[in-house]
């Protein structure tokens, strides 16, 4: 069956299209990837990269600035993440600047940040640097020592729960004593009688003062009084005369002899 004119114009018509789809994908995904723009490279040494890929977008000022070129393992505790840029961006990022690994969004793709330093450098990175890096959190660590409080707060709360449960049921002594209304009867008999005895002490004490001023003024007694209130007196009077005569006597040993 021969191939019509029409039927060869449709073919063609297809061909191109798919052509011109092809190219202008290859456009758009090297234009993402900063394929035909002057790029530069930077690099940071991380002790762990969390789950980052080769092809996860570089940020900065929240824009999307480069593309991490590639991620090769330097020792056993150091990871080197190499960073291709647009050469654009070169001018913004400054030799104190910071990378850290974030994540695009809650659960989405992870990628590098490019945090400005602490404006200590207002000098352009170059080609080829080292940027300071920000470790991730080791999620793991943290997953484990919030596993190990959740079974500590169970094994607390399962605790308590048994204490709550003896003492509605009466046992231990907070159980009688809440379960038991003559226990209770009886704690709150000794609380009124202390009560009253704290009372009965306190009104004796206001008692025993008034017989004792009454008794100073008493003529019988009188005597008695004043002869401690002039004992008291001559005994003040006696340390008062001793002080001064240690305080003489202590200057005239410290004078110089003529």
């Amino acid at each position: 069956m021969k191939t019509t004119s029409g039927q060869k114009i449709k073919i063609g018509v297809f061909t191109m299209a798919g052509i011109a789809v092809l190219v202008l994908a290859i456009f758009l995904i090297g234009s993402h990837k900063s394929l035909f723009n002057a790029t530069f490279n930077v690099h940071g040494l991380f002790k762990n990269v969390n789950g980052l890929q080769v092809g996860n977008n570089v940020r900065f000022a929240g824009i999307n600035v480069g593309v991490v070129a590639s991620i090769e393992i330097k020792t056993d505790s150091s990871v080197n993440v190499t960073l291709t840029m647009n050469d654009d961006v070169k001018k913004f990022i400054k030799k104190d600047a910071k990378l850290s690994i974030g994540s695009d969004g809650l659960m989405g793709d992870k990628l590098v940040v490019i945090a400005p330093g602490g404006g200590i450098s207002n000098e352009p990175v170059s080609g080829g640097e080292q940027l300071a890096v920000v470790n991730p959190l080791d999620v793991d660590k943290i997953i484990n020592k919030f596993t190990k409080i959740a079974d500590n707060a169970g094994d607390l709360v399962e605790g308590l729960s048994e204490i709550v449960k003896k003492v509605n049921s009466g046992k231990g002594s907070i159980g009688r004593l809440l379960n038991n209304d003559k226990m209770a009867k009886n704690m709150e008999n000794t609380v009124r009688q202390a009560q009253s005895t704290m009372q009965t002490v306190k009104t004796s004490t206001g008692t025993l003062n008034e017989d004792l001023k009454a008794a100073q003024g008493n003529f019988l007694l009188k005597g008695f009084f004043n002869k401690k209130k002039k004992k008291a007196a001559k005994a003040k009077q006696d340390s008062i005369r001793k002080v001064k005569q240690d305080s003489i006597n202590k200057a005239q040993v410290q004078a110089p002899k003529q």
